[in-house]
């Protein structure tokens, strides 16, 4: 068994913008035109955000500032700043010209001026949120279903940003500068270290390359697949890539997440969770195979279904190695939601998977991974808080046939934690998170995603 962990570090990066995924950006030193909108930019997936900085003072006198996206057709989808009441509105212009106007009482007023505002696309979700004193606070968020498919890569290809300003008074434009791009992250959870297929961890010179599924404003479906690489050292998370996947069996551009990335010779085995539309009926594996550089730039991943066993509604989580010749898939399936426990299988390729068994006490247990030891290969899972009492808030550790055979020593940061552990000189590492959400209280769970660092002792 492992030696005991410590909770040595928190880290909560948090962009709206992802810094490496500007798309257009200005800055105006004097006052700007009263109406800026930029050309369309075509977007590889629907997660994209435009962050429109207001001058130091503050929004002022009276005017509706109005910024976010256009589409083709017509199609409008902003948020609106009321300077004289304070107030944020959703606007929402169909092709037709048909204007809606939804808004959230409770969150949509500020007590003082914004010093930022946001307009975000993640999945199917609109979100305007404020900043003040370097904190966001989402203020309205609606879902876009029934108004326009944001999957569809052909309104992806014709999103346009900008901002248009309305006073009433001749108050100045009050913009100081815009900025737009790839939808960055309000956190990062689902953390899975980056895997050559016998199971040692891909470097990247000397950090640790791990995916992470990037928290948005809402529930999984407007969460995507990150890149990152770890600095043991100085704990420095840095953000290197983006990756988006097509289904098997569906058009457009998905934000799947809990993904595990294996390098297999001179390609990589991406497999994934279709979290990324997810409508409470189901959740699948997807694996793409691709020898594209998946460590920098976007990414749109063509998938095939990875077939492992079940006979429940939903499958998620995978983590892969080839052990012996032998591919090994550790998986959560679902009896129903949300009851769900650790699985196992094994085949000659990942085409021919057999079960090799799940885990029936458990009823809230995910975040499975597999890791070679000094006593052998282990499959590692974490007990959520709804478990049957004694099988909570713990990482249990199995072996090859799916039999416990003891539990990690580490502290259970909340929520259900992955635990996500990597070799780190004579010692352990464990890259997990915790259930801290962002972005205030329309938000809520699936915002959450705070970075907690743990060492063996």
């Amino acid at each position: 068994m492992l030696p005991p962990f410590e909770v040595v570090d928190r880290l909560r990066p948090v962009d709206l913008v992802a810094p490496g995924r500007v798309r257009g950006e200005q800055h105006w030193g004097e006052a700007p035109a009263p109406e800026q909108w930029w050309e369309p930019a075509p977007a590889r997936a629907p997660y994209v955000a435009l962050v429109v900085e207001l001058r130091a003072e503050g929004t002022p006198g009276a005017g509706l500032l109005r910024c976010g996206w256009t589409a083709a057709g017509g199609l409008r989808l902003t948020g609106t700043y009321d300077a004289a009441r304070r107030s944020v509105t959703v606007e929402l212009v169909s092709g037709d010209g048909r204007t809606t106007r939804p808004r959230s009482r409770r969150f949509g007023s500020l007590d003082q001026a914004p010093h930022a505002l946001a307009v975000t696309l993640t999945g199917t979700h609109l979100a305007v949120l404020s900043r003040r004193h370097g904190t966001w606070t989402a203020r309205a968020r609606v879902d876009l279903t029934d108004l326009v498919d944001l999957h569809d890569e052909e309104v992806l290809a014709g999103l346009g940003a900008g901002y248009d300003w309305r006073s009433g008074d001749g108050a100045p434009v009050p913009v100081a500068g815009l900025q737009q791009g790839g939808f960055g992250q309000l956190g990062l959870r689902d953390l899975h270290v980056a895997t050559h297929a016998d199971g040692a961890s891909v470097e990247l010179d000397g950090r640790i390359v791990l995916t992470a599924s990037h928290a948005g404003p809402g529930f999984f479906d407007t969460g995507h697949t990150g890149v990152w690489t770890f600095d043991r050292r100085t704990h420095a998370l840095e953000h290197l890539a983006d990756l988006y996947f097509r289904r098997p069996d569906r058009p457009g551009v998905f934000g799947d997440h809990a993904t595990h990335l294996v390098r297999d010779g001179d390609q990589w085995l991406v497999a994934t969770s279709t979290w990324g539309d997810f409508d409470r009926t189901s959740v699948a594996i997807t694996l793409a195979r691709t020898s594209a550089d998946l460590l920098t730039g976007d990414h749109v991943l063509d998938t095939e279904r990875l077939a492992v066993p079940s006979t429940g509604v939903g499958v998620w989580d995978p983590h892969l190695a080839r052990i012996d010749g032998t591919w090994h898939v550790a998986y959560v399936t679902a009896e129903k939601f949300f009851s769900f426990r650790p699985a196992l299988c094994r085949g000659p390729s990942l085409d021919t998977l057999v079960a090799v068994g799940e885990d029936h006490s458990r009823t809230a247990t995910e975040g499975t991974v597999l890791l070679r030891t000094d006593e052998g290969w282990r499959l590692l899972a974490s007990d959520g808080r709804d478990n049957p009492r004694g099988l909570r808030a713990r990482y249990p550790v199995y072996d090859l046939a799916l039999h416990e055979v003891g539990a990690l020593d580490a502290p259970y940061v909340g929520n259900i934690p992955w635990p996500m552990v990597v070799r780190d000189g004579d010692g352990w590492l464990m890259l997990t998170f915790d259930g801290t959400t962002y972005g205030g209280g329309l938000l809520g769970h699936g915002s959450h995603g705070g970075v907690v660092v743990q060492r063996t002792r």
